[in-house]
């Protein structure tokens, strides 16, 4: 039907790609026009088809859902992406709606839900759930790591003690302790492996 709204959705879970078309195609007013496993199967179904809107998953086998986002939107600046996923962590909705999220749902959503969120962005409005907006508020004016902090912390998750991440990063081991003190203080850890688990449960390094 010339009115439905044309939807691409990409997941490499099959289960999950069934359960998706089967509550799109439920819907009187969509229709799933393709589907995809990965981002770069995802850029190519978009070119051949050209959805109104696309249903995008965070964890895909190639490269990242947000990843996939930036490249879609830098090839096709007028597309509307949902992400679609399981994590609800505050630093990956933030990453995904600064590259061009147009909303960003959970699987666990009703049905109906998801489907009113689909004809909101189709409509041209952006949508956070409530569910959703409560993660970011949690942390909302907390101050960011630095690209450095993110350096230490992820060599620290590795296992690297501080000489050998000074060695790593050409840094001194004072310096390394520095960062990994301010990092401790903006997450309230209270040691480094718990600013570790702390960073992984909000999103903002992955294990």
């Amino acid at each position: 039907m010339k009115n439905q709204i044309r939807i691409l959705s990409v997941d490499d879970h099959p289960l999950v790609r069934e359960g998706i078309v089967a509550v799109i195609n439920g819907q009187p007013d969509m229709q799933v026009v393709a589907l995809a496993s990965n981002g770069h199967e995802a850029i190519e179904a978009f070119r051949k088809h050209r959805p109104d809107i696309t249903l995008m998953d965070l964890r895909l086998p190639d490269i990242s859902g947000i990843d996939a986002v930036i490249a879609l939107r830098g090839h096709f600046p007028e597309a509307r992406i949902i992400i679609l996923t399981t994590f609800d962590c505050d630093a990956e909705i933030q990453r995904a709606l600064a590259a061009g999220a147009r909303s960003y749902i959970l699987k666990t959503m009703p049905p109906q839900e998801k489907a009113e969120t689909i004809r909101r962005v189709h409509a041209g409005r952006k949508h956070i759930p409530p569910e959703v907006a409560a993660h970011l508020a949690e942390h909302l004016g907390d101050e960011p790591l630095t690209d450095r902090e993110l350096e230490v912390l992820r060599l620290v998750m590795a296992g690297n003690r501080n000489r050998d991440i000074a060695s790593c990063l050409f840094i001194s081991e004072e310096t390394v302790k520095a960062h990994i003190k301010h990092t401790m203080e903006k997450l309230g850890a209270l040691d480094r492996t718990q600013a570790v688990t702390i960073a992984a449960k909000r999103g903002i390094i992955q294990l």
